[in-house]
């Protein structure tokens, strides 16, 4: 401490005095630390900022602004406590706040349910076009509907359609109820605890899914964070194909005449080929990232799947 004149003393200014020089101070810790970042975020620098706008309760909206704002030593001890819980527990970030963004919304999260990440929200905001005519979807399935996120955004990016999601995990559909309630689409937005297609009636314009696609195998060598996630929700046989392959096979059935499946299966787009050698694919160009989105059209189902040509459905 240095002192003033008439006897004062002021405490050392230190970077971390701002938000900037805090979101720095987190970003060397969490970059020391090596720990994974995956769950909504992609760099130390990113998942700092995510950490300490969450804390001190900032709008991402006004960032330029916030950044310039002093921290208290209280506040600055609360992102403390909350970035050593993150490195010593390697949990991922949003399960620590209970929070995650999805196609530019929030949605309440824990360990019940996968944290959002998945390149559908780009399909969400283009509506699905030119695949689809926006105009003409009325009904929408989403399969393994987890926190509802992508139910959620199908909602409010086709507002004159209704969209049932299912989930064989009850605790999954608790949470997804919660975000349902949050956004206001309760009225649109059927929960169904089933799995896959058991006991759906009637006939879907879109059906959406983003299921386990992940091999027995590869997740034992996955960083620690994947391990607060629920397997159920990421693993799916030996080549992460048995899962997908089963909503395949019974999608047309499902399907208007006009309708269309997309279906994610991240890094498996080969294993779902070999799979599937006779189904003519649409693989769409991901600009804001991501991979393995599969569209595949009511009509293409119904002559592919209809005989042989496909492997084991298993």
């Amino acid at each position: 401490m240095a002192g003033k004149p008439g006897g004062l003393r002021v405490r050392k200014h230190r970077a971390s005095d701002t938000v900037a020089g805090l979101i720095a101070a987190c970003e060397a810790r969490l970059d020391a630390a090596q720990v994974f970042f995956g769950h909504g975020t992609e760099t130390a620098r990113d998942e700092a900022a995510a950490l300490v706008f969450h804390v001190l309760a900032l709008d991402h909206a006004h960032a330029a602004r916030a950044y310039r704002k002093p921290v208290s030593e209280a506040d600055r001890v609360k992102v403390e406590a909350l970035l050593e819980l993150r490195i010593s527990s390697r949990r991922p970030l949003p399960y620590l706040t209970n929070e995650a963004w999805f196609a530019g919304l929030p949605f309440y999260v824990d360990e019940r349910v996968l944290i959002p990440r998945s390149p559908f929200a780009e399909l969400v905001a283009s509506r699905f076009e030119p695949w689809l005519e926006p105009g003409t979807v009325r009904r929408i399935l989403e399969i393994g509907t987890g926190s509802g996120c992508i139910a959620v955004a199908l909602a409010l990016a086709f507002p004159g359609s209704r969209v049932v999601a299912t989930d064989i995990s009850a605790d999954a559909l608790a949470v997804a109820a919660v975000n349902v309630d949050r956004h206001a689409v309760a009225d649109r937005v059927e929960l169904i605890q089933a799995d896959l297609y058991a006991g759906l009636q009637g006939r879907f314009d879109l059906i959406v899914s983003n299921p386990p696609y992940v091999p027995e195998d590869d997740v034992k060598t996955f960083p620690p964070e994947y391990g607060h996630e629920p397997r159920l929700a990421l693993v799916s046989g030996s080549d992460g194909m048995a899962t997908p392959a089963r909503i395949l096979h019974h999608a047309a059935r499902f399907l208007t005449p006009q309708g269309w499946l997309a279906l994610e299966v991240g890094a498996g787009v080969g294993a779902l080929e070999a799979r599937f050698p006779t189904v003519p694919f649409v693989w769409p160009e991901l600009l804001q990232g991501g991979e393995g989105i599969a569209l595949v059209s009511a009509a293409d189902l119904r002559a592919c799947l209809r005989g042989p040509g496909t492997k084991d459905e298993q």
